[in-house]
Order: structure tokens, then C-alpha cells, then sequence
């Protein structure tokens, strides 16, 4: 997996396809599911490593950019 592209393939495989509208909320079931996934034994350590550091890293960049959003409508207004 290199992609969280590749994290929604591979969850469709097993039938799970999540859209909620916000995308944070959405890369926090995929890790939920891929936790369960890796629980039941049915993705390797190297699957399920890749997977979560890819959701991980993409949660923190948008909560990043979320946060500069933030502060220059803050700074505007002060």
C-alpha cells in the first residue's frame, strides 16, 4: 500500500466503503476497519503498518492545514 487510495481498495475488497463527508471523520473509521482487519487476521503486519501510518499521516496533514486556516482567519480579524 502507498496510497490511502490503496487503504480504500483494499477495504472495498472486504465489502467496507466509507463516505461520511468529512474527510478527517472518514480516515478515522478506515483506521478503525483496518485495526479490526488486522485483528481478524486477514492482512499482513506490513499491510496493516503501511496502512495506518498513510491514514495517520494524512489525518495530521489536514488537521495542520485545518489549524493554518484557522490562524490567518484569526489574524485577520485581531
Amino acid at each position: 500500500m502507498k496510497t490511502i487510495y490503496d487503504v480504500q481498495q483494499f477495504l472495498k475488497k472486504f465489502g467496507t466503503i466509507i463516505y461520511v463527508g468529512d474527510r478527517i471523520a472518514d480516515l478515522e473509521l478506515m483506521e478503525d476497519e483496518v485495526r479490526e482487519l488486522y485483528k481478524s487476521q486477514c492482512m499482513t503486519i506490513e499491510d496493516y503498518q503501511m496502512a495506518i501510518l498513510l491514514l495517520r499521516s494524512e489525518m495530521t496533514r489536514l488537521r495542520d492545514r485545518k489549524k493554518g486556516e484557522e490562524d490567518r482567519w484569526d489574524k485577520r480579524f485581531i
